[in-house]
């Protein structure tokens, strides 16, 4: 039996399907574009948003959910699965201000519904870098663990956790102000493909490579150098409108990396909004990182 529900925000980029199996709730985050305000992958799917990214001069902004949608988001989801206590993992603070939203929240449940437990865990990562954290929370809870067991194995997880990306340009980082670390690359190498990771929730820049292929190579051949031998236990293919590139990319992948489980997910709006086009990448994590 359940002894917490875990919840996570839509930037996770778990499929519909695969968070309803497991009855994991998702809060979505929000996109701006005009006069118009969408919620990440509810009302705006990410086929849609590309298409309109493509076709519009003007550009999406993002923002975190507020304070007052986490209260809601935190009671319902407790009350729904009949737990006293919750457990969300959410997007990296260093790229949103959601973790701060549902800080907030926590603090009025505190004094509203005491009887309601809160936890929260900063990811460090985000799209299935976040997703596969998720996933580990919920076996936990689905094998009746503790919430405290539960948040020890997602730090595991975290501690053996890697994001890797190519994007086609800095552009759409440097303009959402998510560029972190890589700034230095902005201005002599806008033109060039970087090869870019997550260290400690923020972006920052591996390698800069003259040639798309290259970069895609690169993202391949470090992920190699950071396993050591070792196989992935999950690993995760993340794109926005890459599939030009990506039965190659997955062959190579699945051939290098032998990961134990695969997915490939189409970055959500929100994600996508600040990688832009052509992001193509990978995130995994091996088995000691959760035992």
């Amino acid at each position: 039996m359940k002894r917490f529900a875990v919840v996570t925000d839509s930037t996770s980029n778990l499929s519909p399907g695969l968070a309803e199996e497991h009855g994991i709730p998702v809060i979505p985050l929000n996109v701006h574009w005009g006069e118009e305000t969408y919620l990440d992958g509810e009302t705006l799917d990410a086929a849609t948003f590309y298409r309109m990214l493509r076709e519009r001069r003007d550009s999406p902004k993002t923002s975190q959910p507020s304070a007052g949608a986490f209260i809601e988001f935190f009671t319902s989801a407790a009350e729904e699965q009949g737990v006293d206590a919750v457990l969300g993992v959410f997007i990296s603070a260093e790229l949103s201000g959601t973790i701060a939203s549902a800080l907030q929240a926590r603090s009025y449940l505190a004094d509203s519904h005491p009887d309601l437990r809160v936890e929260l865990i900063n990811s460090n990562s985000v799209s299935m870098g976040l997703g596969l954290q998720v996933l580990v929370a919920q076996r936990a809870a689905e094998a009746g663990q503790s919430i405290e067991d539960a948040m020890a194995a997602v730090r595991r997880c975290q501690e053996s956790s890697h994001l890797l990306f190519a994007v086609d340009t800095l552009e759409f980082l440097h303009r959402g102000g998510r560029i972190g670390g890589a700034a230095r690359l902005v201005g002599s190498a806008l033109n060039l493909k970087p090869v870019l990771t997550l260290e400690e929730g923020r972006v920052e820049a591996l390698e800069k490579v003259r040639s798309r292929n290259k970069s895609l190579r690169r993202v391949i051949e470090i992920a190699e150098e950071r396993l050591s031998g070792e196989r992935p236990t999950e690993l995760a293919i993340v794109h926005a409108e890459a599939e030009a590139d990506l039965p190659t990319f997955t062959e190579m992948v699945i051939e290098r990396l032998k990961p134990e489980q695969i997915y490939t997910r189409v970055l959500t709006p929100v994600v996508g909004t600040h990688g832009g086009p052509g992001t193509l990448g990978v995130t995994f994590y091996t088995a000691d990182g959760v035992a």
